[in-house]
């Protein structure tokens, strides 16, 4: 979880240091052209290079659409407004699971997690506290990119239940390459990094990939509710990163926000843990 959470702010602070000559398609393209060899080039040095196979690509092709547009909702979002309001509204995405599962995965929304998602609502009225006087853009760009990665977690646990996460990091890097492209492309005029910028977007890429293994990792060693608050300690360190980098304010309302959305999320699993150990030991029994 130490590696996820240094990831994440990397990639945060990565992100505003190209932007300055970059757009964000542009950083997408560069940033999975170099995935694509790092993937490849460690499932080829541990032996899981035949893992990579073409099945599900529509599937997977509908997956690489949300998290591409996610991203680039969150490199915008990190530009122009304070990072700790980013990865505040970024922890609505498992509430935008909890409503998306039952469209996608068939998955029944209970009443603990309708309860969740409303009190998680409110976190966020706390959060961007939406008037003609606070609005802004970069507000609705960061619910869009917890929205946008919501749906690539929901795509992702569907295509889990055939394929290998170096397929599917695979076809994410190649995919989101060929989106990258056209979008960047359709001015027709596509920058390219300069030597500067070179090192960032490499990280850029580099910890994208840390960060989502590293989490998957730790929730395959611990349980979610163990795993959520150090997570959550994003937020705190985010926001000090922030306020000495960029002198960002420290706001409280952005703390107290992103506190009731983490308590919605981790009333929701530590509601649905508890229920699946309750059936267990009845099972047992």
């Amino acid at each position: 979880m130490i590696g996820a959470i240094v990831s994440f702010i990397s990639m945060a602070i990565a992100g505003r240091a190209v932007s300055i000559e970059l757009d964000t398609f542009e950083i997408m393209l560069f940033r999975s052209l170099i995935g694509i060899f790092i993937v490849w080039a460690l499932a080829g040095l541990f032996g899981r290079a035949h893992e990579i196979r073409r099945a599900r690509m529509g599937l997977h092709l509908v997956r690489n659409i949300s998290h591409f547009a996610g991203q680039n909702f969150w490199f915008y979002a990190i530009t122009v407004i304070p990072l700790a309001q980013v990865f505040a509204l970024e922890f609505t995405s498992p509430i935008w699971v909890m409503l998306l599962s039952p469209l996608i995965l068939g998955e029944r929304l209970t009443k603990t997690r309708g309860i969740a998602a409303f009190a998680g609502f409110i976190g966020v009225l706390v959060v961007t506290r939406p008037s003609p006087e606070t609005f802004h853009f970069g507000l609705i760009a960061a619910a869009l990119a917890a929205l946008g990665f919501a749906g690539s977690a929901v795509f992702t646990r569907r295509l889990t239940r055939s394929e290998s996460i170096v397929s599917i990091l695979f076809w994410l890097t190649v995919m989101q390459a060929g989106l990258g492209l056209i979008c960047a492309g359709a001015d027709l005029d596509i920058a390219l990094p300069s030597a500067a910028s070179w090192p960032w977007v490499a990280l850029i890429a580099f910890a994208g990939l840390v960060a989502h293994f590293c989490l998957t990792t730790a929730l395959s060693l611990a349980p979610a509710t163990v795993v959520m608050p150090i997570d959550f300690t994003r937020l705190p360190l985010i926001a000090v990163v922030g306020m000495l980098l960029y002198a960002e304010p420290l706001d409280p309302f952005v703390l107290l926000g992103a506190a009731v959305i983490f308590a919605a999320n981790y009333f929701n699993i530590w509601s649905e843990t508890r229920g699946g150990a309750r059936a267990k030991a009845v099972t047992e029994k």
